[in-house]
């Protein structure tokens, strides 16, 4: 992200605040239907989740298996707030109910994470995942508080309407978690800008100079531990309302996997990388789950692709090439940019239909051999069918290696040049 604003002047860094607002504002009037609008709220939900998350791995290097048990415990204190609120016990503004999940975050990270943060590296991560399970066990033991499998359940239309907002429209609720998205995402990128952010990241580097030079490296995790349950709990609350539900599955580990899956495809490297994790997630889970039944299958392998060739996420496939376009170095490697989304699409052709080839003859056999596939009916009964498909796949993956083989080499030569061109100016 750029430098932050200040008060006297546009900064680029104002410019860029500012363009985050008016997408949060316009969204809901560009996309209208209810579908749109329930995938908008919860994009900024999951946004929230996996940048308090990032705060953790991108930020301070702690592979936690065990996020969503902040988001969702931050969720149950919140629908028992909601009921409180319902039933006269709690006297609160539906509004900042949310809070009420990010304390209950703090809370919980702050009992948890003083276990957790004592280790570093697969210690801590092993600890987390006993954590998680403990937690995901508790939730079906428990139903008294978690409601056992049928989870609970709450009204977030309670109280006297104020300036007519009663948040039953779902556009009333997108804008509460635009707000709470705006708020929370400049506060944890204001904090990567501050002493305890600066010393996380050195912690996460270094962590044997930093104890050399007097600090205490438990406790700068501890801390930033507590502060990223905080945000993870605001996330659950806001999920909670948007729902209206809250079940075991919020704790589960399915849920910490994917903030630790999509902050990693969206690039924890940089600040915005959760921010676009955030977003492929929702798209993920709510379309491309439609789509297809083998959507997790999909998900997997895009994970270990980006892992072997872009390990820094999608954005850090952004900045690398607007490096390169900033100096006027991008129209070399156009030609190889086609070939790739030719290569892809070849690749993604050939191995889609045989993947949707396999689960219709395992889930849909009795429906006949015939499904469609992308404008076209796949016979699986044919043996051609299986071989032109295994052969478009082997071509798109011959086309994608020799594209990147040339696409390396420009690259580095791109590079290099970039490099020169700095050492002259400077």
């Amino acid at each position: 992200m750029a430098s932050s604003m200040t008060s006297s002047q546009h900064t680029p860094g104002a410019w860029v605040w500012l363009g985050f607002a008016l997408v949060l504002l316009a969204a809901p009037w560009l996309f209208t239907s209810n579908l749109s609008l329930t995938m908008l709220s919860q994009m900024g939900i999951a946004i929230i989740a996996c940048l308090s998350y990032n705060m953790l791995l991108g930020q301070g290097g702690m592979l936690s298996f065990g996020h969503a048990v902040y988001t969702g415990l931050g969720s149950y204190l919140t629908i028992h707030a909601l009921n409180a609120v319902s039933h006269g016990q709690l006297a609160l503004p539906v509004a900042v109910l949310p809070v009420v999940g990010g304390l209950a975050g703090m809370g919980f990270a702050m009992l948890l994470g003083f276990v957790t943060t004592r280790k570093s590296g697969t210690a801590f991560s092993m600890i987390t995942l006993g954590m998680a399970e403990l937690v995901f066990a508790m939730s079906l033991m428990f139903s008294e508080f978690f409601g056992g499998e049928a989870g609970i359940s709450g009204n977030r239309v309670v109280g006297q309407a104020v300036w007519g907002i009663t948040f039953g429209p779902q556009r009333q609720v997108y804008y509460l978690i635009a707000v709470y998205t705006f708020i929370c995402v400049g506060l944890l990128y204001a904090l990567t800008q501050t002493p305890l952010g600066r010393m996380l990241n050195a912690v996460r580097d270094n962590p044997e100079r930093v104890e050399f030079v007097g600090y205490n490296t438990q406790q700068v995790r501890y801390r930033a531990f507590i502060i990223a349950g905080f945000f993870a709990g605001i996330a659950g609350g806001l999920g909670a309302l948007n729902f209206e539900i809250v079940t075991a599955e919020v704790v589960g580990p399915a849920r910490s996997g994917a903030y630790l899956l999509f902050t990693f495809l969206g690039g924890a490297t940089f600040f915005f990388g959760p921010i676009l994790g955030g977003i492929l997630m929702v798209l993920a889970f709510v379309l491309l789950s439609e789509v297809t039944k083998a959507w997790l299958l999909y998900l997997g392998l895009v994970f270990l692709f980006m892992v072997v060739y872009a390990p820094g996420g999608l954005a850090s496939l952004i900045m690398l090439n607007l490096r390169v376009f900033k100096h006027g170095k991008g129209g070399g490697l156009l030609p190889s940019y086609l070939g790739f989304a030719l290569a892809c699409a070849l690749m993604l052709a050939g191995a889609g239909a045989l993947v949707e080839m396999i689960y219709h003859q395992q889930l849909n056999a009795a429906l006949g051999p015939e499904l469609p596939f992308a404008g076209m009916v796949l016979n699986t009964a044919e043996p051609m069918t299986w071989l032109a498909s295994a052969a478009v796949f082997l071509l798109g993956l011959l086309c994608f290696e020799w594209v990147r083989k040339r696409f390396a080499k420009r690259w580095t030569a791109v590079q290099a040049d970039i490099s020169q061109a700095q050492a002259v100016t400077s």
